[in-house]
């Protein structure tokens, strides 16, 4: 299983984060997407709402981040059938961890393996932030979290020196920019442009849409 993460998720090509702050949450993620050395998606957005009170980021294969789109959007929709209520971000994250659990247990030639943050707004008004693991394991976010993403290493390592507890959103979205950057810098997987995405208690808001346009200039 290890050799599997490691394989599968690490050098995929993604970056990620999630933010906390003291007003709402902060995700982002950057837009390429990649098979080996080829660049097959310059667009790519990673971050994405599931419905309007929850926001999902993930990493791994395309293939298999597509499929869990569709299957959580449909499980979230039947719980709150079920229960005659929306589930709170947690039971939500909770939810999605079992079907991660589930799947990559399942009998397979090919491992389902994706890594996901579950963002989102309770009916009270507050914020959760929850990790998700491709094993299926769920920790819920105090602070600051890149996932599996290929990027982590630089992102973690930029948000240690940076991340104040009780920041602002609007100080969480500068913050989650510069992560994208700066993993964009050294992560030969991860660029080409920037999603940003806040949760405050106004709802979810894509509040930055970002790409990279290749420009040549002549050398001094």
């Amino acid at each position: 299983m290890d050799q599997d993460l490691k394989k599968n998720i690490l050098s995929t090509g993604t970056s990620l984060v999630g933010i906390i702050c003291k007003d709402g949450i902060v995700m982002a993620g950057d837009k390429k997407t990649t098979a080996g050395n080829i660049i097959m998606n310059k667009g790519k957005q990673k971050v994405w709402p599931v419905n309007d009170y929850i926001l999902v980021s993930g990493t791994g294969s395309v293939s298999d981040i597509e499929l869990s789109k569709k299957i959580i959007k449909a499980q979230l929709k039947l719980k709150e059938l079920s229960d005659k209520q929306r589930p709170t971000v947690k039971e939500a994250a909770n939810l999605i961890s079992m079907l991660s659990y589930k799947n990559i247990r399942q009998p397979s030639m090919i491992p389902f393996l994706v890594g996901l943050m579950v963002g989102g707004l309770n009916e009270d008004g507050s914020t959760e932030l929850y990790s998700i693991e491709p094993a299926g394991s769920v920790a819920k976010v105090d602070d600051f979290d890149a996932n599996f993403s290929s990027g982590m290493p630089y992102i973690l390592g930029f948000l240690e020196r940076n991340w104040k507890k009780n920041l602002s959103v609007e100080k969480g979205v500068e913050l989650a920019i510069e992560s994208i950057k700066s993993s964009s810098e050294r992560d030969t997987g991860s660029g080409l442009g920037i999603d940003v995405f806040t949760i405050t208690k106004e709802g979810i808001k894509h509040v930055l849409k970002q790409t990279i346009e290749s420009l040549y200039k002549e050398q001094d």
